[in-house]
């Protein structure tokens, strides 16, 4: 049979990182951020909406209480960029609150342009605002951005949602390092982290009864079907959420029941896993308070101020470049 052509909008670099990540030994692996297309990010919007899983709600909660004080903490005149924007939904308070203040620029930075159509949607009623979406990866966005304020503006980096959770720890402190080398001396990075809490309540969180975020899981699987031409069969694999004791993470798998071989062909690659192999798509890292005060001073920035909320467990962090 003759297989279908593939679609002339393949992305190399999705290509290029699902054939390094399915090859690497001896733990394959597949970039969380690809989990984030249409699907994925619909998909995403119903789990922040389940009981199990509070970090978006808390994160909610903790804006609807602090955004006039965060705000107050701000230099006068801030363009906002945000790495990984998602639906923008978490950003309106802040936003409401500048924009009462004065007319604000917001640059969402995604490389999902669902996500992007989403937050301008979800964003765009507020008055005084002016949204540019920027569909790069986050540092390619943050230094377009960067380049293209004016002379003596501050710049106003927004990453909400636990998102540096997905990486390492000492990932998770290069990547400031990364962001701290666009910034001036003053400007700022409000810094969103999920807190360490029981492990049942986590597993729970990422893990639920009803199984969205084991489509979602899956559905990164089915992605590689649709965009680059695999063959994955989705009912030999199934969701896994595990707890990772000593980097204090739940990493997200998705496991082989049997025997698998497939093919990726914008890849050009062949891949095979025995029953009971895993594909490691994602991380979320827990943090305790005291450490990202750490992590910010090793990356060149100043703690200035930590807002909490303690029913679930989640801080937002003002950390000013030094």
């Amino acid at each position: 049979m003759t297989q279908p052509a593939l679609s002339p909008d393949v992305s190399p670099a999705f290509a290029a990182e699902v054939r390094a990540g399915l090859t690497h030994a001896p733990q394959k692996e597949l970039p969380s951020k690809y989990l984030y297309d249409e699907v994925g990010s619909a998909l995403f919007e119903v789990i922040t909406a389940l009981p199990e899983y509070g970090v978006t709600r808390s994160e909610e909660r903790l804006m609807a209480q602090h955004a006039v004080d965060i705000v107050a903490h701000l230099p006068h005149d801030v363009t906002v960029a945000e790495l990984g924007s998602g639906s923008g939904r978490k950003t309106r308070r802040i936003l409401e609150a500048l924009c009462k203040k004065r007319p604000t620029s917001y640059c969402p930075i995604e490389i999902s342009r669902t996500a992007l159509q989403l937050c301008r949607r979800e964003l765009g009623d507020i008055e005084r605002i002016s949204i540019v979406g920027y569909e790069r990866d986050y540092l390619a966005g943050l230094a377009e951005v960067s380049r293209q304020r004016a002379s003596g503006e501050r710049l106003l980096v927004l990453f909400l949602g636990s998102t540096i959770g997905n990486f390492a720890r000492l990932a998770a402190t290069r990547f400031l390092r990364e962001i701290r080398a666009m910034l001036a001396p003053g400007d700022a990075l409000l810094l969103g982290t999920d807190l360490d809490k029981p492990v049942p309540v986590l597993l729970a969180a990422y893990d639920d009864p009803i199984g969205v975020t084991a489509a979602f899981n899956l559905n990164l699987l089915a992605r590689i079907n649709r965009e680059l031409g695999g063959d994955f069969p989705l009912d030999a694999f199934e969701h896994v959420a595990r707890f990772n004791r000593d980097a204090r993470s739940i990493e997200m798998h998705l496991r082989a029941t049997r025997h698998v071989t497939a093919q990726v062909r914008a890849a050009q690659l062949t891949v095979t896993l025995e029953a009971g192999e895993t594909i490691w798509t994602e991380s979320s890292h827990k943090y305790r308070v005291e450490e990202v005060d750490a992590m910010a001073h090793d990356a060149g920035f100043a703690c200035e101020h930590q807002w909490l909320e303690r029913d679930w467990g989640f801080a937002e962090s003002l950390l000013v470049a030094r």
